[in-house]
């Protein structure tokens, strides 16, 4: 229930509950707020009962922390009736690619397709030349510092 809460924040709030109620007072306000918790409790397991009740003996299994969106994906993943692993893992080799052609865009080079992009750069460096394609892998030449870069009125 508490779980987010630290030891100095713990600290704080027992100094700030003795000086509000006083050391006198204190005992009674926490038996007090424990007796609350425990009949906010009990309210809630009865509700929760009078409802799997309500519902008939095919919710047996019914668990309220399933409403929880999160909870529901994550169980629905790893039951894998519906062939999820193998969707996600068909993806892999798609985000190599995609991993390798950014690191190409970028002008990185993977280890495998470093071997690949050499090989092929030097063929499409002849093939491009003819065609008129222009080459990715190729940097663009950079202006001067006092030119300023060519105004595209189609781009803006």
């Amino acid at each position: 229930m508490f779980n987010d809460i630290g030891p100095l924040e713990l600290v704080t709030i027992i100094v700030l509950a003795v000086l509000v109620f006083g050391p006198d007072k204190l005992p009674k306000v926490i038996q007090d707020v424990t007796r609350t918790i425990r009949k906010i409790r009990e309210f809630s397991e009865s509700a929760k009962q009078d409802i799997r009740n309500e519902l008939g003996p095919e919710f047996k299994d019914f668990e309220f922390e399933d409403l929880n969106p999160k909870t529901f994906i994550r169980k629905q993943l790893d039951n894998d009736e519906l062939g999820l692993k193998e969707i996600r893992n068909g993806f892999d080799p798609l985000k190599k690619e995609m991993a390798e052609i950014t690191d190409a865009v970028n002008g990185r080079e993977s280890e495998v397709s470093a071997s690949a992009a050499a090989s092929s750069v030097s063929a499409s460096a002849a093939g491009s030349a003819a065609s008129g394609r222009v080459d990715m892998a190729k940097k663009p030449e950079e202006p001067a510092k006092d030119e300023r870069p060519p105004f595209d009125a189609d781009a803006t």
